[in-house]
């Protein structure tokens, strides 16, 4: 329910789709769809017992607007799911670099960057490690939320020229990109 508040608190800037990725002590959950907030909710899993979640909305940069194309985007190990707002700049040449052979789901420049962290993870750097590096190869402006599933308590940041707050509420933290979002619950 925070998240899709939360959301809501942000359709003034304009969307196409939208979706959350929520984490419950076993598993990561991803629920999106193409169009409104209102339709979002009634995808959700609202019996699942989330403690961590990510959730955007989505203005297509690359890609149409559909649900293939909206966030969060998960690599295809299920290991890491993301949120990313801004516009990697240089994805097709670090795809061409670091990923090649991966058949990507999403027309998307945000989809590189989890299945980049999931390479560099299967190549023995920690999370932490491969979310430096895979940031230290990106050229353009982001704002972005990582969940590993390994680390249920976790979500990685990180901006760059994107908007990007971070909230303290009563045990617990939140990130957004727009204030209005977490004023609530923080």
């Amino acid at each position: 329910e925070i998240l899709l508040y939360g959301l809501e608190k942000m359709e003034y800037r304009g969307y196409d789709s939208a979706g959350i990725g929520v984490r419950d002590d076993n598993e990561v959950k991803v629920f999106k769809e193409k169009g409104r907030i209102k339709d979002l909710r009634e995808k959700v899993d609202m019996d699942f017992d989330a403690t961590v979640g990510i959730g955007h909305t989505r203005w297509a940069t690359h890609g149409v607007p559909n649900i293939k194309n909206a966030h969060p985007h998960q690599s295809a190990d299920g290991r890491f799911t993301l949120v990313h707002n801004g516009v990697i700049e240089n994805y097709e040449q670090v795809r061409q670099e670091h990923i090649p052979d991966v058949d990507l789901v999403s027309s998307t420049d945000t989809e590189i960057i989890v299945e980049i962290m999931s390479k560099f993870v299967q190549e023995g750097l920690s999370t932490e490690e491969a979310f430096t590096k895979t940031l230290d190869i990106l050229h353009g402006s982001y704002a972005i939320g990582l969940l590993d599933e390994e680390e249920p308590d976790v979500i990685y940041a990180a901006k760059n020229k994107s908007p990007l707050l971070l909230g303290r509420g009563d045990g617990f933290n939140v990130i957004t990109s727009d204030a209005m979002a977490m004023l609530q619950q923080t």
